[in-house]
């Protein structure tokens, strides 16, 4: 068993030793029912983490020669993407 405190905000910190038994990283998504005056927690979904080579070939440039640092701006790639 382990004891936490919860904060002014009504956060928990899941004990790290619960967390990877579990496999809860960023992005798991966590189910939360009442059963009485018990708290059931449900672990839905887990989220794999990424590489660095699963984003290659995101960002693209049409420039040619000298580029700059404002011709890799995602969010004007996905806009233009949509047009």
């Amino acid at each position: 068993m382990s004891l936490v405190t919860v904060s002014d905000k009504g956060q928990v910190v899941i004990p790290a030793k619960i967390r990877k038994l579990l496999g809860i990283t960023p992005g798991c998504q966590l189910d939360f029912s009442l059963d009485g005056h018990t708290i059931k927690v449900e672990l839905k979904r887990q989220r794999s983490p990424s590489t660095i080579e699963e984003g290659f070939g995101m960002l693209v440039s049409k420039a040619c020669g000298k580029r700059s640092l404002s011709d890799f701006d995602v969010a004007t790639a996905m806009r233009s993407a949509d047009h």
